[in-house]
């Protein structure tokens, strides 16, 4: 039997402008969990692409327990037993969780669909996994979280042997991480082998037997676990010391800059609201976080903070001013930003150049538009290569970039650059940090922090435990649609904020 069950010898992939990949080799032992670390745009999700069949490596050649493969297309990949958890979600979103989880591999009997038993084994499937989904529920209903766990179910579901996760805690809660890792430990206990693509030290420390590092599309090495640190693994991926504890001086508050009383927002998926009775305020110079379990109501908040959802009662009001029915564009133009939960669902329009998604939502200035109503392409231009070195967001063609062909990290800079770069009143942040290296999350931290200083206010949401914490001035917490508890995260533990998130206990005075 082969040493290795995968080997991905001398890897190069170019795309316009840019080395994707530049002579990797990597290495996978059956039952082995693989982690590969790397900055955003290292190559990572790239290389994982390669195997997967999606891309085809200009050279180096693939071997399956030491026999040599042409993956074409991921049909092959499926033929050789690789299942891939994307970063970006491959679901159709007017389908079913059970559609999506059995297209392609579909039971029939003559012309009709068998559903039923594929129902079972899905079902059978989520309960010793603990993936808990809705099999008759449409994905375009469901939280990120919930598309999550269906797209791991669909790799399950076709029984593969080498299994690639590609970021796949960037939308789960902490408990939701727990049984994550312990899926991943009992599928390498199983004999299957694990690619596990992450930014989250703590995570590859915890469940990974080998990490391999790659940087700006090379490979830098290839450590055991057991023998480095978490800063030991930083310091490979960015090449210096990075800093885990967010620097920040006492908040300085001053007056209301959002209030939002008795709102309500309805639910799609079931007849009680999402959001009941919710009121709070946020106030220049602090950062507010909103903490709880994915599903639990935060989504449809912002929805509703930000115009994407009317609300069903309730008001909001920005710097003194009610906003409770004004349209998107009047809140981004009376100082509101929003960096949205799903990148490409409202964040970015993927078949834009960079340029053009970094003016989405100021294009109409008189800066960027003359009085012709024709644009100023070189006002574009400079203004996209000011952000673009700023926030080190990296693309083959600079701002010419099509924002599909960038790394989902890079997206999601881009982002941030664009609303910060807005000079807002209110920032409103939902997991700003999805997906993103150490060094990317230090920095975006940093300019969260700085716009508090700065005298806005900051409206953070967040699953991240260690970022509510350490990055929040005051803590509010959501379940099932109400506001549950109110704390000061200096005075808080980690498994007290766990208990109120789960509804276990309840501040005595919240409704």
């Amino acid at each position: 039997m082969a040493q290795y069950t995968v080997e991905m010898l001398h890897i190069t992939k170019r795309f316009p402008g840019i080395i994707a990949n530049d002579d990797i080799t990597l290495q996978l032992k059956r039952g082995e969990i693989h982690a590969l670390l790397g900055e955003n745009g290292a190559g990572k999700s790239t290389l994982m692409s390669v195997l997967f069949g999606l891309y085809q490596p200009e050279e180096g050649e693939i071997r399956i327990n030491g026999e040599r493969v042409d993956i074409r297309d991921p049909n092959d990949a499926n033929d050789l037993g690789i299942g891939m958890v994307h970063q970006h979600f491959k679901l159709v979103e007017c389908f079913t969780v059970l559609d999506n989880i059995i297209m392609g591999v579909e039971s029939t009997k003559g012309p009709f669909l068998q559903k039923a038993e594929a129902r079972k084994r899905v079902l059978e499937l989520s309960e010793k996994y603990g993936l808990q989904v809705d099999p008759d529920a449409l994905v375009e209903d469901i939280t990120v979280g919930m598309q999550q766990r269906t797209e791991i179910l669909k790799m399950l579901y076709r029984d593969n042997d080498i299994l690639i996760f590609d970021e796949p805690t960037a939308v789960l809660t902490p408990q939701e991480i727990d049984e994550l890792m312990q899926i991943m430990r009992n599928l390498a206990a199983e004999g299957k082998s694990i690619l596990f693509i992450s930014h989250k030290l703590a995570e590859i420390m915890s469940v990974a037997d080998r990490c391999s590092v790659l940087r700006k599309g090379k490979y830098v090495g290839t450590v055991d676990t057991k023998d480095t640190t978490a800063e030991g693994l930083s310091s490979m991926m960015v090449g210096r010391d990075v800093s885990f504890s967010v620097e920040k001086k006492p908040a300085e508050t001053g007056e209301v800059v959002l209030e939002v009383r008795d709102m309500r927002v309805a639910s799609k998926i079931h007849k009680n609201d999402a959001v009941r009775g919710v009121s709070f305020q946020v106030r220049r110079g602090e950062i507010v976080c909103i903490a709880g379990i994915d599903g639990n109501g935060q989504t449809e908040l912002v929805y509703g903070l930000t115009g994407l959802e009317p609300l069903k009662g309730g008001t909001v009001s920005l710097c003194g001013k009610e906003i409770t029915n004004a349209s998107i564009r009047k809140r981004s133009v009376m100082g509101m930003s929003h960096i949205p939960e799903d990148r490409h669902k409202h964040g970015l329009v993927l078949d834009y150049s960079l340029e053009d998604n970094l003016v989405l939502q100021r294009y109409f200035e008189p800066e960027f538009t003359n009085r012709a109503g024709f644009m100023r392409r070189g006002n574009i231009r400079a203004y996209a290569e000011r952000l673009i070195q700023q926030y080190d967001v990296r693309s083959g063609q600079g701002a010419a970039t099509t924002t599909r062909s960038m790394s989902g990290g890079n997206q999601q800079k881009a982002i941030v650059a664009r609303e910060i770069d807005k000079d807002p009143e209110l920032l409103i942040a939902v997991q700003p940090t999805r997906g993103l290296d150490v060094g990317a999350i230090e920095y975006i931290h940093s300019q969260i922090v700085a716009q508090r200083d700065a005298g806005k206010g900051v409206l953070l949401v967040s699953l991240e435990l260690d970022e509510v914490i350490n990055v929040s001035d005051r803590i509010l917490v959501m379940y099932e649609g109400e506001i549950v508890g109110e704390f000061d995260p200096k005075q808080v533990t980690v498994d007290v904020l766990g208990l109120y998130m789960a509804g276990a206990k309840r501040e005595e005075g919240q409704p």
